[in-house]
């Protein structure tokens, strides 16, 4: 019995001892992921298959969440992944995953990280990559 309970007790702290250093994402992490996330995500859509025919002629997506500039940047890449209606591509899951993440971003970026958020950079140049 006494081995049974030493096993219950160390198989219980495993999972503490493996996760303690365990922070919860803040609002900066976060949107910083995300945006990490979609440049990849948009990268990946202008090499694929089925999206890089329609997807060729869209400007190339890199969000650099200090750059004051980035709000406008997303505002317009949404605005054209909207123009996609016409394309076939546009009603591929992958298309409307990244505007959808795009416009999650926006939100957090604009609503709720709002005092959270410091824009270090100044230069919409830098975002056309």
């Amino acid at each position: 019995m006494g081995i049974f309970n030493h096993l219950l007790l160390v198989s219980s702290l495993v999972p503490l001892v493996l996760s303690y250093p365990y922070f919860p994402p803040t609002c900066y992490s976060k949107v910083l992921s995300m945006a990490q996330e979609a440049t990849v995500w948009a990268a990946h859509l202008k090499l694929g298959y089925e999206t890089g025919y329609c997807m060729a002629h869209m400007p190339d997506l890199y969000l650099d969440i200090h750059n004051s500039c980035v709000m406008y940047k997303m505002r317009t890449y949404i605005s054209l992944l909207d123009g996609l209606r016409q394309r076939r591509c546009a009603y591929t899951s992958e298309v409307r995953k990244l505007g959808n993440t795009l416009r999650q971003i926006f939100i957090f970026m604009s609503e709720k990280c709002h005092g959270d958020l410091v824009f270090t950079v100044h230069d919409c140049a830098a975002l056309e990559r």
